[in-house]
């Protein structure tokens, strides 16, 4: 079976990490495949949002340490970070489409820092977020020393890489880790609705906000205004705006095309 399972629906992407006997862990074959589907979906212009979610009982576990300490297999943790988990961030954070993580169960390890580095991230009430790196004597890799001290501030940051303590769902997001939590009998259906609504928005807009913030995340405050200029003069030329602006006037709902 495949590692990665795609389905796609009302302009939504659901591309969701199988290999649940494992607790969705990553192995070569899931990153590469995990890449392949990330950048078909950046192609497809049936695609207009992306979810990330995991079969079974954990969204995803982190790096299958099986694999790593396969002597026959020969993958040292350059390959593994430079091939593998450094690409998944990148194509995430570069993709001209919103996505959304939705953790339902334990995300650990790179499990954990993919899903945060995601554009909104949701989970069910029996989520869990750990940075197990520092248990197994490692540092936490996937962009979790970039992104966990811009969402939660530096002090909590700095504790949950080195203690690598549990984290649950409402905590994370009580301290701003995540966007929201759900209960898990209303996950599914609470996902498929955000997703569907980013879909049907204006995804050019969705982007220049993408480009924004993660151009904020090194910008000096002169340089993020001048770039606001710029993407506001880009998104003011679309036909997304000329609609939106039309809807509104009309009073009516707006029918967004994505460009």
């Amino acid at each position: 079976m495949s590692t990665v399972q795609k389905d796609i629906e009302n302009g939504v992407a659901f591309l969701r990490l199988n290999r649940p006997d494992v607790f969705n862990s990553f192995n070569r074959e899931m990153a590469l495949q995990f890449q392949k589907e990330l950048n078909f979906c950046e192609q497809s212009e049936l695609v207009r949002a992306i979810v990330v979610m995991g079969n079974g009982k954990a969204f995803c576990a982190g790096q299958d340490l099986k694999e790593v300490t396969n002597k026959d297999l020969d993958l040292s943790f350059r390959t593994l970070l430079e091939e593998h988990y450094a690409p998944i961030i990148k194509i995430i954070r570069g993709l001209k489409k919103p996505v959304i993580a939705a953790v339902d169960g334990v995300a650990a390890g790179a499990g954990a820092n993919i899903a945060l580095a995601c554009d909104v991230v949701l989970a069910s009430e029996r989520t869990s977020f750990i940075q197990v790196f520092s248990g197994i004597g490692l540092v936490p890799d996937s962009g979790g020393t970039f992104f966990l001290p811009r969402l939660i501030g530096f002090q909590k940051a700095s504790a949950l890489a080195m203690l690598g303590d549990k984290i649950k769902a409402d905590e994370a997001e009580r301290i701003g880790m995540i966007y929201k939590v759900f209960p898990v009998d209303a996950f599914e259906e609470e996902i498929r609705n955000i997703a569907v609504k980013m879909a049907s928005m204006p995804t050019l807009a969705l982007v220049l906000i993408k480009q924004a913030l993660n151009a904020s995340m090194t910008n000096s405050l002169e340089e993020q205004l001048k770039l606001e200029t710029e993407l506001q003069l880009q998104a003011s030329e679309s036909n997304d705006y000329e609609e939106g602006v039309t809807a509104f006037l009309q009073k009516r709902k707006p029918n967004f095309k994505g460009n």
